[in-house]
């Protein structure tokens, strides 16, 4: 099948990369209509894609005859209206995660997409990074023995001065740090370990400071504008309304303890420590992203050096992984893709990580399930 692509949200700070690997892969799509809000952006992104069709009005994307795959790169409060016209229209999607605003949108999602039966995509790009691959599976063989205690740390430190974007605003984004980097970093642990959370007991916080407000810019400008400036050289500023950091003790279904730290705060900073620690009976293995290694430690013996990754890109997404996926999908066949069946259990995670937080007690993820 090739594909005809329809990208909504398409000159952000997610849409704008996709949209080149795309363009990179002629023999599986090509680019046929686009959406957003910022019409000068807009028309500089339809004449480098060649689009038929620029508009601000993500429904003639979906409705487009010649689109018959479309990308849901916007902002999280967006993707829920979007995706069910998807599946009303019988057009395969692809979803920027988190997939909804709440367990309840993202449940309705993927029951949608999967009675439509459509080919749907989530893009858990960690599941394609060489060294969580072979992590996986060294604990698939065995060789840690039983995971007792699993411990992740995302930080993703932004500049001090970086504007207020969309992603600080409560009204568009579903939890803050917890939905932005912790849906993946709790997929890629579900993924490992092949299971999934019982319950969570949550603190999140917002460690920023109020932020410059420079009206509705993407995350590319704030970015850049916040590298550049001090945070002083803006006289309007406002407080972020969600989380960007949190701290969540973890218990899974076979009793493996988990503790994950996300934040976005640029006071907390990364490459102190590894990522990912798994700790087995026979043995315990380090993730470290930054240095791209692989360390294992026997009983008490110092830990060693056991792999290290020279290539730790992932290329064209779309080619290697994407499109693969969305056709084997609509095959039927078997596959460990990521799509809207594991957006929807990782919401759950999200959602009750939020509410332990506001509560302060521990949430079983069972109480949020709609099934």
């Amino acid at each position: 099948m090739h594909f005809g692509v329809g990208v909504i949200g398409a000159t952000g700070y997610i849409g704008t990369p996709y949209r080149c690997e795309i363009r990179d892969s002629p023999d599986d799509a090509t680019i046929v209509a686009l959406c957003a809000r910022r019409r000068d952006l807009l028309q500089a992104a339809g004449t480098e894609d060649n689009a038929r069709l620029v508009t601000d009005d993500w429904r003639q994307v979906v409705q487009h005859r010649d689109v018959n795959f479309i990308i849901v790169a916007t902002p999280d409060a967006l993707h829920h209206e979007a995706v069910l016209a998807c599946a009303q229209q019988r057009k395969h999607v692809f979803c920027e995660k988190p997939v909804g605003m709440n367990v309840e949108q993202a449940h309705e999602m993927w029951v949608a997409c999967r009675d439509a039966g459509i080919g749907h995509y989530v893009p858990f790009w960690t599941r394609y990074v060489p060294a969580f691959v072979q992590a996986r599976e060294i604990v698939r063989d065995g060789q840690l023995g039983e995971i007792k205690a699993i411990v992740y740390r995302w930080h993703n430190p932004r500049p001090s001065a970086m504007p207020f974007t969309w992603r600080d605003d409560a009204k568009l984004s579903s939890a803050g740090s917890i939905a932005d980097v912790g849906s993946h970093a709790y997929d890629t642990m579900r993924w490992i370990l092949g299971e999934e959370a019982l319950r969570v007991h949550a603190h999140a916080t917002v460690l920023s400071p109020p932020k410059p407000d420079l009206g509705a810019i993407n995350l590319d400008e704030a970015l850049a504008w916040g590298q550049a400036h001090e945070a002083s050289e803006s006289g309007c500023v406002r407080k972020a309304t969600v989380f960007d950091y949190s701290d969540i003790a973890i218990q899974f279904e076979s009793g493996t303890v988990g503790s994950l730290v996300l934040s976005h705060a640029p006071c907390i900073r990364k490459g102190f420590a590894p990522d990912v620690e798994l700790h087995g009976t026979e043995a315990s293995l380090a993730i470290d992203r930054t240095a791209s290694t692989l360390r294992i430690a026997k009983g008490s013996e110092p830990p060693e050096l056991l792999e290290t990754f020279e290539d730790t890109g992932l290329g064209n997404r779309f080619t290697k992984h994407v499109f693969p996926a969305v056709r084997a999908r609509i095959d039927g066949a078997v596959f460990e893709h990521p799509g809207l069946d594991d957006g929807w259990r990782v919401q759950l995670f999200t959602d009750a990580a939020v509410m332990s937080a506001e509560r302060g007690t521990w949430i079983d993820l069972a109480e949020l399930n709609p099934e």
